[in-house]
C-alpha cells in the first residue's frame, strides 16, 4: 500500500464530565470525579476527499505532571493547552502521511510545550489525541480496519531522524507480522483505597456490580491482576498480604506491581521486594508477578540503576516514558520494559515495539489503564494492544465508572449494538462485559481505529480554552 498523504483541515474539541461508582487512588490524589475530553478531526487526502476521526481520553490531574503546586484545575488546563499547541500545529503542516505528521511535528511540538513548562509526558497528550483521530480518518476514507491498515502500514512508518537508534529497522516487515488476538485477558486494578472484603466497608454502593476485591474476583474471574503499592514497606507488606488472602484462594494467577512512583529510589523499591519475599503469606503472590512497574518518582528513575530489582524482576518504565528515547535511556539502566497507552500515542507504543524487536531477548510492553472509558476510549485503547499481540492489559474503568454513566442511553445502546461481544446489557444499561476475566475483541475489526460508531456531540461540551500557563 502506498501511504496516503493528507491534510489536516480542521479540529474539534470537546469534553464531558462523569462522576466515578467507586473512589480510586491514582498515585496521590483520590479521584471521584473528573472529564473526558473528545477530539475530532476533518482530514483531506491529495486526490481530495474529506473525511472525520475521533479520538477521546480521560483529562487526568497529577498523573501526566505531579507537581504539588499545581492544582487539579492547572493540570487539565495543561492538557488542554497540549491539544491547543497540537491542533495548531497540525493545521499549519500540509500534507503528509499519518506517521510523518507525528515523526516531522514532534520535535516542534515538545519544544512549544516546553516553552509553557508543559513536560514531556503532557505533550504527548496532545500529540496522541490528534493523530488517533487523524489516523481513525484515515482508515474511515480508506474503508479498512485498524488491523488491517496498520499491517499494510498505511500510515507510513519508517525509518525517521527523530527515532534515530531505530535508523535501519524494517517497519513495513515488523507492522505486516503482526497478528491481533480475538480476545484479551483484562487485569484488574487494585487500587490504595479499594476494599478487599466487606468488613472494609462502612456503606455501599449498592448498584448491583461488584464492589470489594473478594466480589470483584467470584464476579469477573480474573486471571490477571494490577495490584497497587504506596511506598511504605511495613503497609505496603501488610495490604499485599489481605490480597494475598483474596487471591490465593482462587485458581491461579498473575500480577503486576504499580508503585506509581511512591519510592524515592531504587533502593527503596528493592526492600519493598526483599521484604515480600521474606514473608510467608506472600509466597504464591511473589511467584505470579510478572513485573513492576515505575516503583520510583520520575525525577530519579532515569538516573541511578534498577538492576538490584530487575534482577528479582523485571521493572518497567511508565510516568518516565516521557521523551521519546526514555525506553532506550531505560534500557542502559537495568529497565526491561515500558508501558503502552493510548494517551500517550500511538507511534509511540509501534516505535517501543520495534526497540523490543530489535534489542532481542526479554524487553516487553505492557498494556496500562488510564481509566478508559466505554465506547471511542477504550475500544481505541483496546484496538492498539491487540495490534501490538499483548495477551493481557490493565482495565479499570469499568469498575471504577459504570458503563456509559453520564452519556445518553441512545448513544450507550448504539455502541452495545454495534459491538454485542465486548458490551452486554445489565439493569444500569450497557457495560463492558469480562468473562472468565477476557475481553472479546472480533467487532473491533470495522473501519477505524477499533469503532465507526460515533458519540452523541451535541451532548457534550466545547471545550473551554486553556488557562495555562496561569
Amino acid at each position: 500500500m502506498t501511504p496516503p498523504r493528507f491534510s489536516v483541515v480542521a479540529v474539534e474539541r470537546r469534553e464531558w464530565p462523569f462522576t466515578l461508582r467507586l473512589p480510586f487512588r491514582f498515585g496521590v490524589i483520590t479521584v471521584t470525579q473528573g472529564r473526558q475530553a473528545v477530539l475530532r478531526a476533518r482530514i483531506r487526502t491529495e486526490d481530495g476527499r474529506e473525511g472525520w476521526g475521533v479520538a477521546a481520553e480521560s483529562i487526568a490531574a497529577k498523573w501526566f505532571d505531579k507537581d504539588p503546586a499545581l492544582s487539579d484545575a492547572q493540570n487539565e488546563h495543561q492538557l488542554r493547552r497540549s491539544l491547543e499547541l497540537a491542533e495548531a500545529q497540525a493545521l499549519a503542516a500540509g500534507a503528509d502521511t499519518a506517521f510523518g505528521h507525528f515523526a516531522n511535528g514532534y520535535a516542534a511540538h515538545v519544544a512549544a510545550c516546553g516553552r509553557e513548562a508543559l513536560n514531556p509526558l503532557v505533550a504527548s497528550y496532545g500529540r496522541a489525541l490528534l493523530d488517533r483521530a487523524c489516523l481513525d480518518a484515515l482508515l474511515k476514507l480508506s474503508g479498512v480496519t485498524f488491523f488491517d491498515g496498520m499491517r499494510a502500514n498505511i500510515g507510513g512508518m519508517a525509518p525517521h531522524a527523530v527515532v534515530a537508534d531505530l535508523g535501519s529497522f524494517d517497519f513495513g516487515a515488523m507492522l505486516g507480522g503482526l497478528a491481533p488476538a480475538a480476545s484479551i485477558q483484562a487485569r484488574h486494578t487494585v487500587g490504595l483505597v479499594d476494599p478487599i472484603v466487606a468488613a472494609d466497608q462502612t456503606e455501599r454502593v449498592d448498584d448491583g456490580l461488584p464492589e470489594t476485591l473478594e466480589e470483584v474476583a467470584r464476579v469477573y474471574r480474573h486471571r490477571y491482576w494490577k495490584l497497587k503499592v504506596m511506598g511504605d514497606v511495613a503497609q505496603d507488606v501488610e495490604r499485599l498480604c489481605r490480597i494475598a488472602g483474596v487471591l490465593d484462594a482462587g485458581p491461579a494467577y498473575h500480577a503486576s506491581l504499580d508503585g506509581n512512583e511512591q519510592y524515592a529510589d531504587a533502593e527503596g523499591a528493592a526492600a519493598l521486594w526483599r521484604a515480600m519475599a521474606a514473608e510467608p503469606r506472600l509466597a504464591r503472590m511473589c511467584a505470579s508477578i510478572l513485573y513492576i512497574e515505575q516503583p520510583v518518582k520520575r525525577a530519579r528513575a532515569l538516573e541511578t540503576s534498577m538492576a538490584a530489582l530487575g534482577s528479582a524482576r523485571p521493572v518497567i518504565i511508565d510516568e518516565s516514558d516521557g521523551a521519546l528515547d526514555a525506553f532506550v535511556q531505560a534500557k542502559a539502566l537495568g529497565y526491561a520494559g515500558v508501558s503502552s497507552k493510548a494517551c500517550k500515542g500511538v507511534w509511540r507504543s509501534l516505535i517501543n515495539l520495534a526497540r523490543c524487536k530489535s534489542w532481542g531477548g526479554d524487553y516487553f510492553l505492557s498494556g496500562e489503564d488510564l481509566t478508559t472509558l466505554a465506547g471511542v476510549c477504550v475500544q481505541q485503547d483496546l484496538a492498539l494492544v491487540s495490534l501490538l499481540g499483548l495477551t493481557h492489559v490493565e482495565r479499570n474503568g469499568h469498575h471504577f465508572i459504570d458503563g456509559f454513566t453520564g452519556r445518553p442511553k441512545v448513544e450507550a445502546v448504539r455502541f452495545m449494538e454495534a459491538h454485542p461481544d465486548l458490551y452486554a446489557d445489565t439493569p444500569r444499561g450497557p457495560r463492558l462485559a469480562i468473562r472468565d476475566g477476557a475481553l472479546a475483541l472480533g467487532s473491533l475489526s470495522v473501519p477505524g481505529m477499533g469503532a465507526n460508531i460515533e458519540p452523541d456531540y451535541v451532548a457534550m461540551e466545547s471545550m473551554p480554552k486553556a488557562v495555562w500557563p496561569s
